[in-house]
């Protein structure tokens, strides 16, 4: 028995195995018949049994899965399928009870969902439909209520956190669950639970996606059970609870809930609005509507959240739409939803949102809302039909100005309907009809091309704001939610907006510009509506951000203008949008427009234009006015409200000023400062704000703007001293205003010790910059706001009480010293500046330059200013000795020994890598040592302060401890340690301050300090001071360099430091000597020790940033010192400046040059005045060649002209100081021809804004240029200084000063100089002429206009002719052979006028070479007649310019006689010019020919008499003369020599080289326009006639070159030959000769043949020559047939094109693709030169046809009449794409002009508009290469579908 069982057991379990190997090798709807086959063969086994070891199976298989997950991953899907079929059709066979189900769900389908993948929907549908049959078929839903449903349910709330709610119909789920045992029997067994782990659930999607499949199957077999209570509502319930949770949970919830859930209720919402569900024993109702808030209110919670989740709110608004409102399987029940949906486009915050997707930066929720708007408008593909009427359309054109683009556009609106006639009843347009505009704006916006928005745009929206129900009307309560949109002004802006939103961030410039435009451009007051209609969010937005596009200001910066139409508007706009506002809603407004410095980065136009609208938002003086009578009247916390905003406006204006100083150009940033300015003057009340925020803002201002003489400093005075005037008035109590008691009581509260008295305070450089930049805040403000003198008393009263006990702080910590010290240096320096700007604000007013300048500025004057620097300077004479005790003190610091070990640095120094140079010393000695500094640069700034106005010997005390103070440091050594070293290094930087008041103190002071001091002297006779004080000071610097004791970024610190020192050092002895003192500048410098100073010049090419100027200004002055011949010494001064010393000089010098990444200006000139010195320039030792090797400043002079031919700044100042070294060493000029030319011939940048601002800022670049050589012509200079014409106009300047010179040496002045001069002015000319005969490029004579060799060679005759004075008779025969050879060839005007002028003035100075040279050349009439018209010029200027009458009587006998032939030149313009010129002549001197010293008989007066009666009164004559009159008055030969004359007429239209239009220029534009005139004339004469005829014939007349074969048979036969083009025979070379007479030459067979008399033949032989006739036709005329046949039945008309490449380009194309012909306006343009090199003769080989723009509509009318379908290529609103279209075989493809495209006029002929799609950036493509790309679609679609009629040769 046992026996039997196993083996049972064993046959079971191998069918088993064998059934499972087919799974999924098999359809699953053969599984049933498997299984019955299975069955049906085996006794043994039966389906329970089956059913039970398949289920043994897959548990076994799920424990594995629970264990180790990721073993059924190679599990097919076929497999699942298969079992799960197996296992439903045993359950069916089995009759399936409850228990049986429950065990198959819980251990058979839940894991086999499980190992299926969670993307194979179809697979879950499939087995889900399985156990759905099994379900129905034993209506067991009660299981599946208990089991699976609940397990879903379970795994959704594991899956998504949620906990046991009692909300869900199924909250027992967890209960049903919890006792199942998977390797259970089937039977139930009471005793025996089933235990399911709580860890086993299903993936989200799969739970989601098994619930909705199980309820739409419910549903589809009990569609009645919806309404009542049961199964489906609970589970609905169930999920609309799950949905609505999971779409306010993470985005993967959401996802499933959109993808699974979602859809799935609102399906079922379609039909059913409520139904009743049964949760805990209580009946619910289920509503639709409920459902509905419940969503709307999930959406607005995601709208607030980020992207994503706005994505998803749209999409489920979108899904609901989608849904339920456009649903047609109830019509009840869609009306249902829409009244539903109702209350929800009730709500405004729905409409704001969409508005807010509309305008999104994200292309998706832009197209969601869209379509949200749509549905819920229900507008869905309808056509936009309301529009504005013909009139008013014709109305607004005319108002905005129509070009020549806006008339196009306007005519396409018309095209697409945008401007039909409505025929509405009343005036305005309802909310649905205010609709369709919109939408038709957004869409083109979104999706069509420029033209369309631009025909569209500006019609609909005077539609919208036109046509709209003004704001007090009041819509009707029952009128749809969606119209009231649109109802009101305000509403209907507020749309607008979108639009000017999303037009204003469109991707192209031009559609943004439009929308600009149009914006800006609206007339609110004549819509009737007012600008505050527009939303603020749209302005504080999109508007403000436009701005900072360039597109929008093209014209900005033009002709220095920074203003652009788009500012001035937005400028007008917004001070009529906010004319409304309140005092307090003005400040939050700015402050909001202000905010988006701090967001964006703006450009100029964008920041100029920011600032101009806030000044403009803020002017508004009567609101102005009232807030600040209003401001006394506020309680103090509205006043404290208030005065927090003038504070945060400050501060971000503040950000703005910040900006504007990135851009160099000075008047722009005074612009923005004066905007910025009158933004914070105009709203805030100065006395509201805390002095130290307004000292702060002020700050900001650039100095040059606020200091004494700047043009805001009186704006700023004014503005502090009304708000103090009129906020403070009725306080009598107070005799001080507000703002001066804060600022009197800043110095106190400034240097207070805040710490116990015990404690020591320590500080830093960091603490040092801070307190100094507060108090130069102080002091800026201080001396701007003070207006009076006696309002400084409580300042000098300070610095008395405090500067005259600051000994005793040392111990007494009341108050902090070093903050004193601060306070005085920043006094000083501040007024220092005062002083300076005081004074040149003096000289230009004396120069009547600002004539009101101290009336205007500044409330002082000179006298007033003078008492108060006389008062400051008491104060500090009276605490001057006290500072000089406290500094000896502090300084004890440099000559104590420091520690044997250094204390440990402080962690921040230790550890900062990065930022400014820290001291390496202790927190203590660094105080110490910063105190000390302090000291003596507050000793030395008020000693050097106090010189200015005393000169008595009260500072003598001072001086001499400074002196002393200098030799104690240069004496000191350091000690061998870090900290040691440091303290030296600051000692050092201590000094620089010394010596500037030692080297600025050129007085008998200082000789006193100097002679009575005699135990400072060095005791050594032979080494006198300075030579001392440098050797000593260079010796020690450089022993602390060789220790290495200082770390690297100290040791740069020491360098900079060494040289600011030696600098000032060496510039003692030239303040002395400029003061009259040589007697202590020989004691200074006597003996002075060149070699170990030059020595330190090696190291130029190592030097720092910070040390270049300081070094470069030392070499300067040594070399100054040497050459100027001060040493009283044996030595010679040029001993140790040889040619080896000066190339170590200038070579060190070029690689500090050429390491410098930045070229300031200050560095550059400071390189050029040092290397290239004064002195050494005049030493031909250093220009001249030794053995090959150039010398040393040639070599530096040609390096820096090469190098500055990329840097423009770099060759401006090289020419500046060579040009005038030059002037002062003719000699030497020999040496630098080719510079001369490099520099002539130069041209560069046109204008360097940096260049401009870093003269204006930086006082070390004024400085610097100053000291260059200057330019004789100090005007030209001013003016072409920042141009690229500088160094070409330095050259001509130099060369017309020696040409003065050089008249000296013609008058026999026996002068080195003059003789140099004139040899090296002839020297360059005979240079430049050689380069214009023979150099490659300026020998040219075919080149283009404004190309570089036009330039160049315009550059090379403009210094030719500046250097004409120097042509004497030495040289002046070659010059002229030159000339005249350079007149010959060929050159444009602009070069020509120069070499005539330079011809004129050569013989006005040579006379007796015009008789020699000139008659012949007139004479010669075969010349070019380009080259006769110079001579005729040149001849007709020598006749008028000869100052001597008998000269000019004979310059006229002789060349007037050949020149009045060339009044016939068939040459128009050469006739013309002639006579114009002897016009002039003629009337000149008609009283000398009347007279009796012109030898002529009788009959040549009456001819001259007639002839000069003739010019003067001939129409034309006078035309010609009309506008060339004023150009021979102004001609003057001398004056256009000159560098003023050639450097003169500067165009700002064109600015090409400063070259005036030329006289022949003149007569040629004449000519021409007279020209075209007539061709215009004679165009539309030719279309009237042609128009005409085909009136009257009623046919159109083809003009084809190559004519039909029909209409050649009734002409003569030979060209009809012509047509057989494949068989055409061509003569040879000599069968086509003819000689002169008409007969052909060649060979003499032919030419007997020609002479033959042609005889009558027989009557037999001519019947035989007429049927050899006929056939000859017949084989014609079908070779004919059969290539007219070949051709395609497609016509291309390019009838308006005009470009001649584009038309041959199309011409070889329809050649190529056999096209039937081609259309264009004129055919003679296939006999053009350019036509037939491009066409390859493709005219010869396709019908040219000839339709005239004007006959296009009648010729495309016959066309459509043939059967020719006619078609467009153009881009329209039903433009179909290319791919798309079928062509059909009989085709007339027009091709539009590639700007304006086809005219509206012959669109509305087409049949339809196709347009090529484009993917790129670029939206637009040649003409030529549309025509072809679309003639080759045609092509390609004929050969489909004729099977390929184009084959290959």
């Amino acid at each position: 028995m046992e026996s039997s069982n196993s083996d049972g057991d064993i046959s079971i379990k191998s069918h088993v195995a064998s059934l499972t190997k087919i799974f999924g090798s098999v359809t699953p709807y053969a599984i049933p018949a498997i299984i019955d086959c299975i069955l049906v063969s085996s006794a043994q086994l039966s389906p329970s049994l089956l059913f039970d070891e398949l289920l043994q199976l897959l548990s076994d298989l799920t424990e594995d899965i629970l264990k180790e997950r990721g073993k059924w991953a190679f599990i097919q899907p076929g497999y699942i399928v298969s079992f799960n079929a197996v296992l439903c059709h045993l359950l069916n066979k089995s009759r399936t009870s409850c228990e049986a189900l429950r065990s198959f769900i819980l251990r058979g389908f839940i894991p086999l969902v499980m190992i299926a993948d969670k993307n194979e929907h179809e697979l879950l549908n499939q087995i889900t439909q399985q156990l759905c049959d099994v379900v129905f078929k034993s209506n067991s839903w009660d299981v599946i209520e208990e089991t699976l449903v609940p397990f879903s349910l379970r795994s959704i709330g594991l899956s998504i956190g949620m906990l046991l709610s009692s909300e869900l119909a199924f909250y027992q789920w967890s209960e049903n669950l919890a006792d199942y045992e998977p390797n259970a029997p089937h039977e139930f067994d009471s005793n025996k639970k089933f235990r399911l782990p709580l860890s086993v659930s299903w993936p989200l999607d799969k739970s989601c996606h098994i619930l909705t499949t199980l309820l739409s199957n419910y549903l589809e077999n009990h569609p009645t059970v919806l309404g009542g209570l049961g199964f489906a509502g609970n589970l609905l319930w169930d999920l609309c609870d799950l949905a609505i949770r999971m779409l306010l949970e993470f985005l993967e919830f959401r996802s499933s809930a959109l993808r699974f859930l979602l859809p799935f209720i609102l399906t079922v919402f379609v039909s059913h609005s409520s139904f009743q569900v049964f949760v805990r024993g209580q009946i619910h109702i289920l509503s639709r509507d409920h459902f509905l808030g419940r969503i709307w209110i999930c959406c607005k919670s995601l709208f607030c959240l980020g992207q994503a989740e706005r994505r998803d709110g749209y999409n489920i608004l979108y899904l609901y739409q989608s849904i339920l409102l456009h649903s047609k399987e109830s019509k009840v029940g869609a009306s249902c939803n829409e009244f539903e949906w109702k209350t929800v486009t009730a709500e405004p915050e729905f409409w704001d949102e969409i508005r807010s997707g509309l305008v999104d930066k994200e292309a998706f929720i832009r197209k969601q809302s869209l379509c949200i708007l749509k549905m819920s408008l229900q507008i869905i593909d309808e056509q936009y039909c309301y529009h504005v009427s013909e009139s008013s359309l014709h109305r607004n054109s005319q108002k905005l100005g129509m070009s020549k683009r806006g008339k196009w556009a306007e005519e396409e609106a018309k095209s697409l309907g945008v401007g039909k006639i409505c025929s509405l009843s009343n005036s305005h347009l309802s909310g649905l009809q205010s609709w369709t505009p919109f939408l038709l704006l957004y869409e083109m916006l979104e999706e069509y091309g420029t033209h369309l928005v631009e025909a569209a745009w500006n019609h609909q929206i005077s539609l919208l704001l036109h046509h709209s129900i003004p704001r007090h009307s009041s819509s009707n309560t029952s009128t749809v939610v969606s119209e009231t949109q649109m109802e009101t002004s305000e509403r209907i802006v507020h749309w607008l907006a979108v639009l000017w939103e999303r037009g204003l961030c469109h991707e192209n410039p031009q559609v943004r510009c439009l929308i600009m435009q149009s914006f800006l451009g609206i007339d609110w007051d004549g819509h009737g509506k007012s600008a505050n209609l527009v939303p603020e969010r749209f302005i504080l937005g999109s508007l403000i951000l436009a701005l900072n596009d360039n597109a929008h200001h093209s014209d900005f910066g033009v002709n220095g203008v920074y203003s652009s139409k788009t500012i001035e508007g937005a400028s007008k706009f917004l001070h009529e949008f906010c004319s409304h506002f309140g005092h307090r809603k003005r400040v939050q407004f700015i402050h909001s427009s202000a905010s988006f410095i701090k967001q964006e980065s703006f450009c100029r136009a964008g920041l100029m234009a920011l600032s101009v609208c806030l000044a403009s938002i803020a002017c508004q003086p009567q609101l102005c006015e009232v807030s600040q009578q209003d401001m006394i009247e506020l309680d103090s916390s509205e006043r404290s409200f208030l005065c927090n905003n003038y504070s945060d406006l400050l501060d971000t204006l503040r950000l703005i000023i910040d900006s504007c100083k990135q851009h160099f150009n000075q008047n722009y940033r005074l612009k923005v400062c004066e905007n910025v300015l009158e933004a914070a003057v105009s709203v805030v009340c100065a006395c509201c704000v805390p002095w130290e925020k307004l000292a702060y803002f002020i700050s900001t201002v650039p100095r040059e703007f606020t200091d004494f003489g700047g043009s805001l400093r009186s704006k700023l005075q004014t503005w502090l001293s009304k708000c103090c005037n009129d906020c403070w008035r009725s306080n009598a109590d107070i005799t001080k205003t507000h703002i001066l008691n804060s600022l009197c009581d800043f110095p106190q509260r400034f240097i207070n010790y805040h710490n116990s008295p015990c404690c020591l305070i320590d500080f830093d450089d960091e603490d040092l910059e801070s307190w100094e930049s507060e108090a130069q805040r102080w002091t800026r403000f201080l001396f701007l706001s003070v207006t009076l003198e006696h309002q400084y008393k409580p300042i000098f009263e300070f610095l008395q009480n405090f500067g005259g006990k600051i000994c005793r702080q040392l111990n007494h910590r009341e108050w902090l010293p070093p903050k004193f010290l601060v306070l005085v240096l920043c006094l000083i320096q501040e007024l220092w500046i005062f002083k300076e700007k005081l004074a040149d604000s003096s000289i230009e007013a004396k120069s009547n330059i600002k004539s009101d300048m101290m009336g205007t500025f500044d409330h002082f004057n000179s006298t007033e200013a003078a008492d108060v620097f006389e008062m400051f300077t008491h104060s500090f004479r009276f605490i001057l000795e006290e500072l000089v005790s406290f500094s000896k003190s502090s300084c004890s610091i440099f000559w104590s020994s420091p520690a044997c070990v250094d204390i440990g640095l402080p962690g921040s120094i230790r550890g900062k890598l990065g930022g400014p140079c820290q001291r390496r010393l202790a927190t203590s000695n660094t105080t110490d040592v910063l105190q000390a500094i302090l000291s003596i640069k507050s000793v030395a700034h008020t000693s050097l302060w106090c010189l200015q106005f005393i000169k008595d010997e009260s500072i003598h005390s001072a001086l001499i401890y400074l002196w002393s103070f200098l030799w104690k440091v240069i004496a000191s050594p350091f000690s061998d340690s870090e900290a040691g070293a440091e303290i030296c290094l600051a000692a050092y930087e201590a000094l620089v301050p010394t010596l500037n008041v030692l080297e600025s103190s050129s007085s008998p002071i200082l000789i006193d300090v100097i002679k009575t001091e005699d135990k400072l002297l060095v005791q050594e006779e032979e080494k006198l001071l300075l030579d001392s004080l440098v050797c000593g000071f260079l010796h020690n610097v450089n022993d602390l360099l060789d220790a290495k004791y200082l770390a690297r970024s100290r040791r740069a610190s020491l360098i900079t430091w060494k040289w600011l020192c030696l600098n000032s050092l060496l510039s003692i002895p030239y303040s002395t000597s400029e003061m009259g003192f040589i007697q202590l500048c020989a004691m200074l410098i006597e003996d002075f020790s060149l070699p170990q100073l030059f020595y330190c010049i090696c190291s130029l090419e190592n030097a720092g940033v910070s040390s270049i100027l300081p070094m470069l200004r030392s070499i300067r002055l040594v070399l100054g010192l040497i050459a100027l011949g001060r040493l009283d010494s044996v030595r010679s001064c040029y001993t140790f400046l040889d040619n080896q010393l000066m190339n170590k000089l200038v070579h060190s010098s070029w690689i500090l040059h050429v390491n410098c990444t930045k070229r300031r200006i200050s560095s550059l000139a400071a390189l050029l005045s040092s290397v290239v010195h004064c002195s050494m320039f005049g030493d031909e030792r250093m220009h001249q060649s030794v053995n090959d090797v150039e010398g040393p400043l040639k070599w530096f002079i040609k390096n820096i002209l090469d190098e500055g031919t990329k840097s423009p700044r770099t060759i401006r100042l090289a020419a500046l100081h060579l040009t005038g070294l030059w002037l002062l060493n003719p000699k030497i000029i020999k040496y630098y021809i080719k510079e001369l030319k490099l520099l002539s011939l130069h041209g560069s940048v046109a204008f360097d804004e940096d260049f401009e601002a870093e003269l204006a800022e930086n006082h070390d670049a004024r400085v610097e240029v100053s000291l260059l050589a200057q330019s004789p012509d100090i005007e030209l200079t001013k003016v072409f200084m920042n141009t690229e014409l500088y160094a070409r106009v330095s050259v001509a300047v130099l060369f017309s000063k020696l040409a003065d010179f050089a008249e000296k040496a013609r008058h026999m002045e026996d002068n080195d100089d003059c003789m140099a001069s004139l040899q090296a002015g002839k020297s360059f000319l005979l240079e430049l002429l050689d380069s214009v005969v023979n150099d490659q490029d300026l020998a040219k004579e075919l080149y283009k206009k404004y190309s570089a060799i036009h330039r160049r060679k315009v550059r090379a005759w403009q210094m030719i002719c500046t250097l004409s004075r120097f042509v004497d008779e030495e040289i002046v025969e070659k010059v002229t052979s030159s000339m005249h050879l350079c007149l010959y060839r060929n050159n444009l005007p602009a070069v020509r006028q120069y070499l005539e002028t330079f011809a004129i003035h050569i013989y006005l100075n040579f006379p007796e070479l015009v008789e020699k040279q000139l008659v012949g050349i007139l004479r010669d009439y075969n010349m070019r007649p380009q080259a006769l018209a110079s001579y005729v010029f040149i001849a007709a200027n020598i006749i008028l310019h000869t100052i001597e009458e008998a000269v000019s009587l004979k310059h006229l006998s002789i060349l007037l006689p050949p020149i009045v032939p060339l009044l016939t030149s068939h040459h128009h313009s050469l006739r013309c010019f002639t006579q114009l010129l002897i016009h002039r002549v003629l009337s000149k001197l008609k009283p000398a020919i009347s007279s009796n010293n012109l030898e002529s008989v009788a009959i040549e007066k009456r001819c001259f008499e007639d002839l000069e009666r003739y010019l003067a009164e001939n129409v034309d004559c006078v035309r010609v003369r009309a506008g060339m009159e004023g150009f021979l008055d102004m001609f003057d030969p001398k004056i256009s020599i000159s560098p003023a004359g050639i450097f003169a007429a500067r165009d700002k239209a064109i600015e090409f080289e400063c070259v005036p239009t030329s006289l022949m220029e003149l007569v040629i534009t004449f000519l021409n326009d007279v020209r075209e005139d007539l061709r215009c004339t004679m165009r539309n004469n030719v279309a009237t006639i042609k128009n005409e005829i085909l009136a009257i014939e009623g046919s159109f007349h083809e003009m084809e070159v190559s004519q039909s074969l029909d209409q050649r048979l009734h002409s003569q036969v030979p060209r009809d030959l012509s047509w057989d083009f494949q068989k055409k025979f061509t003569l040879s070379k000599h069968e086509q000769r003819i000689d002169p007479s008409g007969r052909p030459v060649g060979n003499p067979r032919h030419r007997r043949l020609h002479q033959r008399v042609v005889r009558p033949p027989p009557p037999g032989k001519l019947e035989k020559e007429d049927q050899l006739l006929n056939q000859a036709l017949q084989s014609r005329s079908s070779s004919l047939d059969r290539i007219q046949a070949n051709r395609q039945h497609f016509l291309l008309v390019g009838s308006l094109l005009d470009r001649i490449p584009n038309l041959a380009g199309l011409a070889r194309t329809c050649e190529v693709f056999r096209a039937a012909g081609l259309a264009v306006a004129d055919a003679s343009i296939i006999h053009d030169k350019q036509f037939q090199l491009i066409s390859v003769t493709a005219e010869k080989w396709v019908p040219m046809i000839e339709v005239p723009v004007s006959s296009m509509k009648d010729f495309l009318k016959k066309k459509k009449r043939q059967g020719f379908a006619i078609l467009g290529l153009e881009q329209t609103a039903n433009s179909i794409p290319l791919d798309k279209y079928t062509f059909p075989k009989k085709t007339v493809l027009v091709l539009g002009r590639e700007k304006e495209g086809i005219p509206v006029d012959i669109i509305h002929i087409l049949d339809a508009c196709v347009e090529i799609p484009q993917l790129g950036v670029v939206r637009s493509l040649n003409v030529h290469v549309s025509g072809a790309i679309a003639l080759w679609e045609y092509t390609r679609q004929q050969r489909c579908n004729d099977g390929g009629f184009l084959k290959k040769k």
